[in-house]
């Protein structure tokens, strides 16, 4: 008997399949061994050898698979082929005790029949400069992330974190959000004119240029007034688009964020399922290129589907110098499969990926772009009409690429009505309208991560860990934040009439966008002063490059720690010294107009508020008040006048059923207190604002979701409830959830029967404070 050893049951299952009866497919469910825990896991002065364990929820799983080893003919270590797959095929060999004679690696980019058998014919070592650049890695992410977090906790507070990789991240998001607290909108007055022709067909001009001020705008519409308008000229031009290249991970993440709306960390889970099915190559890959046979199957698939005349191999390559060209675009495993997956996720990121990969093996769309110039008879400039027709769609007939603009979905020009030189046109309205410039976009998870890759920080494999340890860090906030009333001026010229008028619309909503909290400016700053060349982007990007040296075997992974380790470990060090209140977490705001007392925006322990007064150690000295910043409040631009307002919170909105009801922010947003309860004000609403008749509302909902939570309970022990949750049914035992089985009715349900579903309940994994 042969084992075959992967990372994940999924994968074992599918490989089973191809492999038969000769061979027992098994998983180790990821990683088997880490650096132990504590600071000891590095021997700095031993040229930082690591020391590794196996992870406790791993003991039984290495048990197993020495059971099945020592049983096995040949053992074939089958993990990913990355850095990370690479080190767990060594992890595995070193904890198991595997002999080099029966151990092979081997290796594959998609997990079909072809590939596995190929696999096995061609096995190999297992390839320690690949293993290096990872320990490297998680080494120097280690040493980073333990030395630098307890600076973090002493100088600032408790329970932060700072890496590599994620303190970039962030700085790239806090810098984003400076650039747009600076950023003065300028207008201008963007003039489009509107014509009728024949059958009630219409016609849109626009001028090329922009006026940069009213009375422009006005002189130019006044001196419309009574104009002939004509086609002056009518000019077609040729044109092509070409399809854009198929997958790499960020491309993915990217595209799958625009078209379908998930988030990064959801793209790779939905491909990871893909990929361990069989239906896709592996989804962690830089590379543009696809194998001789891909190439062949999608012209197949083309010419069969669409006709000779579509198919238009083509070869793309990869900009990234670190790529690896051996590696593969993500594309499907069988181009006649039209649609994939199990759920409805699975089905919609392959429909995507099939449609991408195969548009980039089509021809070119042929267009044609029509430009009619409009002569005006009272002023010297010219409108101008543009549309296109597409001649032949090409690629365009399966897949058209979006893109970042807030507009999702690409502008298809129109094509233009019949139109003749020297054509009179008849104006209906000509308006010119004020615009405004538009600050930099915040950042979406995906084009963070494209903005990562472009910058050379991080590899397909860290975009999503990233992008969540930022968030669940709570130094990035993904959110949806209200719009605000902007006023702009029109001026219109319809017959002989011109009128400007004021108007109102509301700008800046923003969707799913990512926002610093205040605990990462005040991080990132502290880190920029202290620490510049730890988060400093080229130093980053250098970091990976010289992965990638260790990786080819051109580098030795412990001297490239210690050029790095050296200089660090001393700014560590001195910055220990810094006084605590030398750290920009507090700012005198001014002092309060009723008591004169100093108030203060600070970052306390559960996040950014303000504060009146100072703490006194002396007896019966009057504590300070304090009050949370509410959502999208900074403190380094909160004003005192602000600082006041929060003030104003707790307020009491009015009486309900002889009891107070109060307003108030608190650490999870604003809240209704009343008879020891609390209720949450929806984002809609303003704490300072609400009134009783609305704070009695929320209450009697609250109340109405409870009720309707609550099933039944035991008088045996009143903290077991059968309870209705967002998943359905459950028992609440203590601070323990427990699943009902789907057949039972939880009404039915004695005392008993929750104690013994308790008992089978697995334990719930907890993470250790530090």
């Amino acid at each position: 008997m042969n084992l075959v050893i992967v990372e994940s049951p999924a994968k074992a299952k599918t490989i089973e399949g191809y492999l038969g009866k000769d061979y027992k497919v098994t998983s180790s469910y990821g990683h088997v061994r880490d650096l132990q825990k504590g600071n000891n896991a590095i021997d700095v002065e031993n040229g930082f050898a690591p020391t590794y364990e196996v992870s406790k929820d791993k003991k039984d799983v290495i048990k197993e698979l020495k059971k099945l080893s020592k049983d096995a003919e040949t053992i074939y270590l089958a993990s990913d082929d990355d850095r990370e797959g690479e080190a767990i095929s060594w992890h595995l060999k070193e904890a198991l005790k595997l002999k080099d004679e029966n151990t092979k690696r081997i290796v594959f980019r998609e997990i079909t029949k072809g590939a596995i058998t190929s696999a096995i014919e061609h096995p190999r070592g297992i390839d320690i400069d690949l293993v290096n650049a990872q320990q490297a890695r998680r080494v120097l992410d280690r040493l980073v992330g333990f030395e630098l977090s307890p600076i973090l906790w002493k100088k600032i507070k408790t329970g932060l974190s700072a890496g590599r990789v994620q303190s970039v991240a962030v700085r790239l998001v806090v810098d984003r959000e400076r650039a747009i607290d600076k950023f003065k909108p300028v207008s201008a007055f963007k003039v489009t004119a509107l014509f009728i022709l024949d059958q009630g067909k219409t016609l849109v001009a626009e001028l090329p240029t922009k006026f940069k001020s009213e009375d422009d705008a006005l002189g130019f519409v006044q001196g419309c007034v009574g104009a002939q308008f004509e086609i002056e000229n009518l000019e077609k031009k040729p044109g092509k688009k070409t399809p854009a290249p198929p997958f790499t991970t960020s491309t993915l993440q990217q595209e799958a964020s625009r078209k379908l709306g998930f988030s990064v960390s959801r793209t790779m889970s939905v491909a990871q399922k893909l990929y361990e099915s069989g239906k896709i190559s592996y989804m962690r890959t830089d590379s543009l290129n696809l194998s001789e046979e891909a190439m062949t199957a999608a012209q197949e698939e083309i010419k069969s589907s669409y006709g000779d005349s579509f198919s238009n191999p083509r070869r793309y390559k990869t900009k990234n110098s670190s790529a690896q060209e051996a590696h593969e675009a993500i594309r499907p495993t069988n181009f006649g499969l039209h649609t994939a997956g199990g759920d409805d996720s699975e089905k919609k990121l392959y429909d995507l990926i099939w449609k991408r990969a195969i548009a980039s093996q089509m021809s070119d769309a042929q267009i044609e772009k029509t430009i009619a110039t409009i002569n005006i008879s009272t002023r010297a400039e010219k409108l101008r009409a543009s549309g296109e027709v597409i001649k032949f769609e090409g690629f365009l007939k399966v897949y058209i690429e979006s893109n970042d603009d807030e507009n999702d979905e690409p502008e298809q020009k129109e094509m233009l009505p019949p139109l003749s030189v020297g054509q009179a046109l008849d104006l209906k309205e000509l308006k010119a309208k004020e615009g405004f410039t538009r600050h930099p976009a915040r950042f979406t998870e995906a084009s963070l991560v494209k903005q990562l890759e472009e910058m050379g920080i991080g590899r397909p494999s860290t975009y999503a860990p990233t992008i969540s340890t930022i968030q669940k860090r709570n130094y990035v906030v993904k959110e949806a934040r209200d719009g605000h009333e902007r006023h702009y001026k029109e001026i219109v010229l319809s017959g002989e009439k011109v009128s400007t008028l004021d108007k109102t619309e509301i700008t800046g909503a923003e969707k799913n966008k990512l926002f610093p909290t205040n605990t990462a400016m005040v991080v990132n700053d502290f880190l920029v002063e202290h620490f510049p060349n730890v988060i400093d982007f080229s130093f980053t990007a250098n970091v990976e490059k010289e992965f990638d040296e260790i990786s080819q075997g051109t580098k030795t992974w412990n001297s490239m720690i210690a050029s790095f380790y050296g200089d660090f470990h001393k700014k560590v060090e001195t910055t220990e010294q810094i006084e605590r209140s030398e750290i920009g977490t507090t700012r005198e705001l001014g002092n309060d107009p009723k008591t004169g007392l100093p108030i203060y925006a600070r970052l306390g322990r559960f996040g950014a508020m303000v504060q009146l007064g100072d703490i006194s150690d002396e007896e019966g000295a009057e504590k300070p008040q304090y009050a949370s910043l509410k959502k999208g409040q900074f403190l380094e631009s909160l004003t005192l006048e602000d600082a006041l307002e929060l003030f104003k919170l707790p307020r009491q909105v009015g009486e309900f059923e002889d009891k107070v009801m109060t307003a108030a922010i608190g650490r999870f947003g604003p809240y209704i207190r009343h008879d020891g309860k609390f209720v949450s004000i929806p984002k809609e609403m303003d704490p300072l604002q609400i009134t009783a008749d609305e704070s009695i509302e929320l209450i009697l909902a609250k109340r109405k979701a409870d009720a309707e939570k609550f099933i039944k309970a035991f008088d045996e022990n009143p903290e077991v409830q059968v309870l209705n949750g967002r998943w359905g049914p459950y028992i609440k035992f203590g601070k323990k959830n427990v699943k009902i089985p789907k057949d039972t009715d939880p009404k039915t349900l004695t005392y008993e029967d929750c104690v013994a579903l308790e008992k089978k309940a697995p334990e719930k994994k907890t993470r250790k404070k530090k």
